[in-house]
């Protein structure tokens, strides 16, 4: 039944080796100042890449898009040639990368990114977000009121997605994931709750979906569809105040949108934060519009991965924490190895620090 998990897969022009992938997970471990990729996260990666795709912790394509302080950039040299690092240690290792492109949109604040937080409606719920302390150093601060887009914003925000993903083919990358999801800038867009627009980004479905599609499009055109991803997350709640009754059939709209752009693949964010539980209903209503790559993270087992594969509701699976406490997650799926737990101390190291629970963790040794 696992079998599938260990299979090749195609995926644009790269072949990836098996068919788990690493998850993004924001880790804060950049060189300051400047946030800018080192050696340490280079062997984060490496150790890890065994799963025939990793993904990034999400990577902030502007100054305005950053909303969590020590997170890596993609929008200057300093941050190409830092990549560069990671992508050359990757690649030696005998996996492919992809970065995630991230704009974290109104979960913000000015002392981060430096300027108000950009939302397609000036309208904040509570929220906290890793940035400085009035009093020095670094912890959870409240987010700010965002600005309501202009077009001029909107139009310079999709110039900095098709730079920031010829940046990443210029660090090495095989390819990008623009980050949709998490309540972050075009989730944001897509849902009622936060998107009181009353132009062509706003109102209906359609244009909900807009300012995503005309994003994918542009970076597609940039450096080729099979090099371009998105992430989603339909039924996770964070970043919300309530659940939307229409983000499902925004979501399968926006899908039939992207059929036709050959993505590499889209990737569903699942079982996170506050969220409410996929019904296999929705899964089979995404492959009736949706026949290209599909990828599913969330609290997964090696099982219910593979059953996921197995029924072709996915054709790859990501592991987000088993992959913290795990580096060589795939040998032990494939041997039936048990897992190191992550547990409380792994909590603790998971934003920021240094090389403990972030480089130390070993690999399974059979007696």
């Amino acid at each position: 039944m696992t079998t599938a998990l260990f299979q090749p897969i195609q995926l644009g022009d790269i072949t990836a080796t098996n068919r788990i992938a690493m998850a993004p997970m924001t880790r804060s471990r950049t060189t300051q100042p400047g946030d800018v990729p080192n050696e340490m996260m280079a062997t984060y990666y490496k150790q890890r890449a065994n799963a025939g795709l990793i993904v990034t912790e999400g990577s902030p394509i502007s100054a305005v898009g950053r909303g969590y302080s020590m997170t890596p950039g993609i929008y200057t040299q300093d941050h190409i040639d830092g990549w560069k690092k990671v992508t050359s240690a990757i690649h030696e290792a005998g996996s492919k990368a992809f970065i995630q492109l991230w704009h974290v949109g109104r979960r913000s604040h000015s002392t981060i990114s430096g300027e108000q937080p950009l939302a397609p409606s000036a309208i904040k719920v509570p929220d906290q977000v890793f940035g400085p302390l009035p009093e020095g150093g670094f912890g959870m601060i409240e987010t700010q009121e965002p600005k309501a887009m202009t077009q001029q914003d909107i139009d310079n925000t999709i110039a900095d997605f098709v730079q920031a993903a010829k940046n990443s083919i210029a660090a090495g990358f095989d390819g990008v994931e623009i980050h949709a999801a998490h309540g972050y800038l075009f989730d944001t867009f897509m849902r009622l709750e936060s998107n009181q627009r009353d132009d062509q980004y706003g109102g209906s479905q359609e244009n909900r979906i807009r300012f995503l599609s005309e994003t994918l499009e542009a970076v597609c055109d940039a450096i080729g569809s099979d090099k371009v991803a998105v992430r989603v997350s339909p039924h996770v709640i964070e970043g919300f105040a309530d659940e939307d009754p229409e983000i499902i059939e925004v979501i399968l709209k926006a899908l039939e949108k992207m059929q036709p752009m050959n993505l590499a693949y889209v990737h569903f964010s699942e079982r996170i934060s506050r969220y409410v539980e996929v019904p296999e209903s929705f899964r089979k209503q995404v492959r009736e519009v949706y026949s290209n790559r599909i990828m599913v993270a969330g609290k997964l087992t090696k099982e219910s991965a593979a059953t996921l594969l197995n029924n072709q509701y996915a054709d790859l699976v990501a592991f987000g924490t088993p992959y913290v406490t795990n580096p060589d997650l795939v040998q032990r799926f494939s041997n039936d190895w048990p897992l190191a737990e992550f547990d409380a101390d792994a909590r603790l190291t998971l934003y920021g620090g240094d090389e403990n629970g972030y480089i130390d963790y070993s690999e399974y040794q059979p007696a």
